[in-house]
């Protein structure tokens, strides 16, 4: 009689807890959009592709910048004997200045577009990255917060188990139950443990990868469920779709990409056969007591100070090396505008994809909802049939675990859902929007 007391106790705390499952607890922790804060600050993700950002319009700098004159300024200090000969080309000069720069360059005027283009390609990608991190810190954030409410559940059904285990053990000594029952109840007890270290192993997981994307102390971590913002049901039109596919940074990204590639390949063409003309300058004073170069003038004609400035123009004629390269870089843009092309129709396809997996999750949170509230109800009523002394501990036992694993199955099934609903999010262009209406 006393075990069966403890069991009606355990099952008393059961039943008040299971309704409340998915509430939040009233405490103050990492909120949905802190969590999302951090992790886009403290992420290496995002570093790399600032980085990489930096990189590609410095870049587009150093080719635009090349009609800009470079200035040089230098000595070339030396001693001279016999027949005028140069210092790298210089003659031996106290001081000198060199200037020189771009004046008509066909291919590079293409190179710095594709320099930008390329620019606009990291920027895209930057995007794509940024997004990435808000939806694997948003996904890892709702997963632990799921996991979080699962242990409780597990450790009151745990406790629930227990008594039965010991009441059924008294039935046995008392010979009203058979030993198989017993055999039952401990299997019970043994795949709840095994519940259990599933839920807190991917507790702290989850609280430690939560921790590498924030930055923060993982034992510091918990989860707010109201913070988490709801998702509307709202199912977005097939135009939707397909502009959500052409505004997506992955395919923009690959699309600059190959268009980046396919302009540089056009300038590698016109290195083949355009002239070039570029601007050159020099001024040098040379040292007249370290130098003999007066032997070699007309007398009274040789001067210390000497500049020179012009045009080099250049006409390529025959340059086999130069055309094979251009034709390899015609075929790194033919496979990047393929590659454009897989990347825009996997976006397409798997947005497709996930606009149907919501569908079907979304069907099967409600056929899960509706179990959970069905064994809730079973699990009443068989908790009044017992205490009416109408029911057998057998019912109340079933009913009681059979309540906790659809209550598991709903929290697991919602969990599900949501996931598929922010992925879609991600895919259509709507996740950080989403975010920023969070507590």
């Amino acid at each position: 009689m006393k075990a069966i007391l403890l069991v009606l106790q355990s099952l008393s705390v059961l039943f008040l807890y299971l309704p409340m499952a998915g509430t939040a607890v009233a405490q103050e922790s990492l909120s949905f959009r802190r969590a999302l804060e951090l992790a886009v600050a403290h992420s290496s993700e995002m570093a790399l592709s600032g980085a990489d950002e930096i990189r590609a319009y410095q870049t587009y700098l150093e080719a635009r910048n090349s009609y800009v004159p470079q200035l040089s300024v230098g000595s070339n200090v030396g001693y001279a004997y016999g027949f005028p000969l140069s210092l790298e080309g210089s003659a031996p000069t106290l001081f000198n200045v060199n200037a020189q720069s771009l004046v008509f360059n066909a291919a590079q005027k293409e190179f710095v577009k594709a320099a930008k283009a390329e620019w606009r390609a990291s920027k895209a990608q930057s995007r794509e990255q940024r997004a990435q991190v808000i939806l694997d810190t948003a996904l890892t954030y709702i997963e632990l917060n799921r996991w979080e409410e699962r242990v409780p559940i597990l450790r009151s059904e745990m406790r629930v188990v227990a008594d039965i285990e010991s009441a059924v053990g008294e039935r046995i000594k008392a010979g009203v139950d058979s030993p198989i029952e017993q055999t039952k109840a401990r299997l019970t007890d043994a795949q709840t443990r095994v519940h259990i270290a599933e839920a807190e192993g991917a507790v702290d997981i989850l609280r430690t990868r939560l921790s590498q994307l924030t930055g923060l102390a993982a034992k510091s971590i918990k989860t707010v469920n109201d913070s988490i913002p709801r998702l509307i049901e709202n199912e977005p039109e097939d135009a939707a779709f397909e502009q959500a596919v052409k505004s997506s940074s992955a395919v923009e990204a690959a699309e600059e990409s190959a268009a980046a590639k396919q302009i540089r390949a056009r300038g590698e063409h016109k290195a083949t056969w355009y002239p070039t003309a570029d601007f050159a300058a020099q001024y040098g004073l040379i040292n007249t007591s370290l130098t003999n170069f007066e032997k070699f003038f007309v007398p009274g004609s040789f001067q210390p100070h000497n500049a020179t400035f012009g045009l080099v123009v250049r006409l390529p004629f025959l340059n086999m090396s130069q055309r094979a390269h251009a034709a390899a870089a015609d075929a790194e843009a033919l496979r990047a505008r393929k590659e454009a092309e897989q990347v825009k129709n996997k976006a397409a396809l798997d947005t497709l994809k996930l606009k149907h997996n919501v569908q079907a999750l979304s069907a099967a949170r409600d056929v899960a909802q509706l179990r959970s509230e069905l064994a809730q109800s079973e699990l009443q009523a068989a908790h009044t049939r017992m205490q009416a002394e109408t029911a057998t501990q057998r019912e109340l036992q079933n009913a009681a675990v059979d309540a906790a694993e659809r209550t598991l199955e709903r929290i697991n099934a919602e969990f599900q859902a949501q996931r598929a609903e922010v992925e879609l999010l991600r895919a259509t262009g709507e996740l950080e929007k989403w975010t920023t209406s969070a507590k």
